[in-house]
């Protein structure tokens, strides 16, 4: 679950999963990645070694989600093992926030496009986990979890559709002339639960500036999702994961 601050976890158990992995491929690895904070990411020949931490529960159905978009809109799965994954190594590698603001909100259009797909089993519905998350958000004292509550109950949201789960533009890295996605978080939800946290982002991003946030929107309306929900997550989502933006998401309402 992205959060204001990122978590950093013992990984030293999943360094021996993409150890062993990296052995039985024949592959040898490397440094780990800058930035893996959440998952053992490292090269290992031309493609790349991941492996989530094992208490990473929302990563459960990662290599799921990538065999499912075989390489459509998301990185290519290779091949896994358990939850190591091998995957190919994105080059040139440089993400969305390096684009210009109309041109980045319009290829997110486009890469979540191929990554919508209506799915079932083994992908989970998302509404359990986030009634589980907002209680520890009212908790930690976030002053959205009200409202957001009653907006979950409102929306009562239909696991119809694979999202991404953590969609946003360090998670959108180029790969030739095209981007793709890494890093999925992937459970069954409303499309409109993948766009808060492409609403705040880059890093950063406050939302202080409206009228951005209102263009981004109504390039996802205008692509076929529902304005409410988009703003209606929000909230959800920024309740627990955003709970110091409570003011410019309130306003979204």
């Amino acid at each position: 679950m992205e959060r204001d601050n990122e978590e950093r976890f013992d990984l030293s158990v999943a360094r021996t999963a993409a150890s062993e992995a990296a052995r039985g491929w024949g592959l040898e690895l490397g440094e780990p990645f800058p930035f893996s904070y959440a998952s053992y990411v490292a090269p290992a020949g031309e493609s790349v070694i991941k492996v989530a931490w094992e208490g990473d529960d929302e990563s459960l159905h990662e290599g799921d989600a990538l065999e499912l978009w075989d390489g459509d809109g998301a990185v290519q799965l290779l091949r896994r093992s358990g939850r190591a994954l091998l995957m190919e190594r994105v080059v040139p590698g440089d993400d969305l926030a390096a684009i210009s603001e109309d041109d980045a909100t319009a290829i997110a259009v486009g890469v979540a496009a191929r990554l919508w797909l209506r799915a079932g089993s083994p992908f989970r519905p998302v509404a359990p986990e986030v009634a589980r998350w907002l209680d520890r958000a009212e908790r930690e004292g976030s002053e959205l979890v009200p409202l957001a509550r009653e907006l979950l109950a409102e929306l009562d949201p239909a696991p119809d559709w694979v999202v991404h789960g953590d969609f946003h533009h360090h998670n959108l890295l180029r790969r030739g002339d095209r981007f793709v996605a890494i890093d999925p978080k992937p459970y069954l939800a409303d499309r409109e639960y993948d766009l808060p946290s492409f609403l705040w982002n880059p890093l950063d991003n406050r939302m202080e500036d409206r009228e951005q946030t209102e263009r981004r929107i109504a390039a996802f309306v205008t692509a076929g999702l529902d304005d409410y929900r988009i703003r209606a997550w929000t909230v959800i989502r920024g309740a627990y994961l955003r709970p110091g933006y409570a003011n410019p998401i309130r306003a979204l309402l």
